[in-house]
């Protein structure tokens, strides 16, 4: 055997020894604080559906027939909840879409005006309330006036996605290791970003309010005096339906 054979024999050996330890190093990059981390699906239901939070749209619609101007009761209840929800977490303004060039138009026009009234009745500055007018798409339709603002949403999903067969199958293998399926958990997901009043309570707890001072310095006098600090109510014995216990 030649030198020159045998050096590069040893080059060679060099080479994939740095290719074994590179792919070594490389892959313990994958390691984060003990767990594997691959393209897999979580099995965490809160990881395969999460909760974001998003810019929606809160809106109602108001229907107005041909010979009505103004709106009737139910109608300007609707008008002042959205008012008040927009006080507490509209992000733009409250867009007022109206009809033109319908057989309403004239009822719209009139029912629109007393729609800013309202709003501006409740607190909504004149800035915060755009007027749009539009031409519907389908004449056939009674037209109707839409109103709408952005605010923040919590949202999760879509919901539905079977990527799986849920029985046994050569190609199943988290039916053999007990895995939850993929859609589980995404209804609950959904229906609690749905319910959430407030989407930043998602990322962080409420401050808390002030106590009530009055009340706290009548329970440490009571402390204080070795009394009871529970609160009696005189109604509570009217409430009980026999005297056992006593």
């Amino acid at each position: 055997m030649t030198n020159t054979t045998a050096a590069g024999r040893h080059r060679t050996l060099r080479g994939l020894f740095a290719l074994v330890g590179l792919s070594v190093t490389l892959g313990a990059c994958n390691y984060t604080s003990g767990e594997v981390v691959t393209a897999s699906v979580p099995d965490d239901y809160r990881q395969r559906h999460p909760i974001a939070v998003h810019e929606g749209i809160q809106s109602i619609v108001v229907f107005v027939g041909h010979g009505r101007g103004g709106l009737s009761g139910p109608q300007r209840t609707d008008v002042i909840g959205l008012a008040q929800t927009w006080l507490r977490e509209g992000t733009g303004p409250i867009v007022v879409d109206v009809p033109v060039d319908t057989p309403n138009a004239r009822a719209a026009a009139d029912s629109a005006r007393e729609i800013r009234t309202l709003l501006a009745a409740v607190g909504v500055p004149s800035r915060g309330i755009s007027v749009h007018r539009y031409h519907p798409d389908d004449v056939g339709t009674l037209a109707t006036i839409k109103l709408s603002y952005p605010t923040m949403k919590a949202v999760a999903g879509p919901c539905g996605l079977w990527p799986q067969d849920l029985g046994p199958s050569v190609l199943n293998d988290d039916y053999a290791e007990n895995k939850p399926y993929y859609n589980f958990g995404c209804a609950y997901q959904r229906n609690l970003a749905a319910m959430v009043e407030n989407p930043s309570d998602l990322e962080q707890p409420r401050p808390e309010t002030p106590p009530y001072t009055a009340r706290r310095s009548e329970a440490f006098e009571k402390y204080r005096k070795g009394e009871t600090t529970t609160t009696s109510y005189p109604e509570a014995e009217k409430a009980k339906l026999s005297d056992t216990g006593k």
